[in-house]
């Protein structure tokens, strides 16, 4: 079955999108939708006019409203900054289409929950990029929580940190702005880790937030002396507590002097510990009390062709797949959900769940109290 993407949004992320639909394809075969690359849209004629080119859309325009409304599309790809991502999933729905969205959904739980309810009204495919969420270590992870085998799950700590926007001198972006990001490091990077804990864990309950602005101002462009107000958090600290019952400590920073790409988290239970670092991708850490002998210790187990997703790529285990192919693993979940009525996690009801969390967050770091989750009137950017 070919399913015809439009893509809007022709920059990094719409790029890593459509490579991903290719190695989806090469990875499982034409079995779960086979994708051509029907039109692409970017404020941008010459950035939409090369991505056609390059990236092989047959088409490209200018105007967005033309990939919503165009017949010969199947699957809406929104790949623009946050803060449009709600006006064009809106209209694509009206239209019909199935979507895919990266994170996050929109700016607001509200906005979001719209969303889901209209797509669920609709009966469309409704996929949000929360790419980590398919990590074959996460599915594993999972299925170990699910299974038991920690006992009662008691803490979940976890951190993801960046030192991407450490330099003073770096200039301004849509991302320090507020209304046009949402959050900073929280929906930039922490949002990742929310959908990680609540996809393992389930939701969150209430939340204690502390956040902090560290770089007040930047040039507004590279070398220029006029400075720019930064609107939101560079650093975030939570306190969480889970439906489950679990406790949890989680925090997010863009400043972070030495962390690449610091993804990490550890969930303790009754019968045992497990601990994982995106930094070392294929590499899971557990330990079980069960394992009574004297040196007792974590143990460590690489991903393998028993772990899920892991098997479209390699054929033994303890080679390293990467980021991008969490990306393949999305791409194929979403081509086979609109080939084959497939089930899958990352819905636009899970994006309105982390985006209530979100708005949690900042509503507690504004307040300097605990909050709700489910408390309605979350902070308005």
């Amino acid at each position: 079955m070919d399913v015809r993407i439009g893509l809007v949004g022709a920059g990094w992320m719409g790029k890593a999108h459509t490579n991903a639909f290719i190695n989806a394809l090469m990875a499982f075969g034409p079995e779960a939708g086979k994708p051509v690359f029907e039109v692409v849209s970017d404020v941008s004629e010459s950035a939409a006019k090369a991505a056609s080119e390059q990236l092989g859309y047959l088409r490209y325009t200018i105007d967005w409203k033309e990939v919503v409304t165009d017949e010969r599309v199947d699957v809406v790809d929104i790949a623009t900054p946050n803060a449009f991502h709600y006006e064009i999933a809106k209209a694509a729905l009206e239209n019909g289409k199935h979507i895919y969205c990266e994170k996050p959904l929109t700016l607001s739980a509200v906005q979001s929950e719209e969303l889901a309810e209209l797509a669920k009204q609709k009966g469309v495919v409704n996929y949000v990029g929360y790419n980590n969420v398919m990590n074959p270590a996460n599915a594993y992870i999972k299925e170990l929580v699910d299974s038991g085998k920690l006992g009662k799950i008691v803490k979940f700590t976890g951190t993801y940190d960046q030192d991407g926007l450490l330099d003073e001198s770096l200039p301004i972006t849509w991302r320090h702005i507020n209304k046009f990001s949402g959050s900073g490091s929280l929906g930039d990077l922490g949002s990742h880790l929310l959908s990680v804990s609540q996809y393992i864990l389930g939701n969150i309950e209430s939340v204690n937030a502390l956040s902090k602005i560290v770089i007040e101002e930047r040039p507004v462009s590279t070398g220029s002396t006029e400075l720019a107000k930064v609107e939101n958090d560079d650093v975030i600290s939570i306190l969480a507590n889970y439906e489950n019952g679990a406790l949890g400590m989680i925090s997010s920073s863009r400043i972070a002097a030495g962390r690449k790409n610091y993804l990490t988290y550890e969930i303790q239970g009754t019968k045992g510990t497990v601990y994982y670092s995106l930094e070392r991708m294929n590499e899971v850490n557990v330990y079980f009390t069960s394992d009574h002998a004297a040196d007792r210790g974590f143990r460590q187990v690489f991903l393998s062709p028993e772990h899920k997703g892991y098997s479209a790529f390699y054929p033994a285990a303890g080679i390293a797949i990467g980021y991008n192919d969490m990306k393949v693993l999305e791409a194929h979940e979403l081509l086979s959900a609109v080939s084959n009525g497939t089930p899958y996690v990352c819905d636009f009801a899970f994006g309105a769940s982390i985006d209530k969390t979100v708005d949690a967050i900042l509503k507690s770091a504004e307040e300097k109290n605990w909050v709700d989750v489910s408390e309605k009137g979350g902070v308005t950017v």
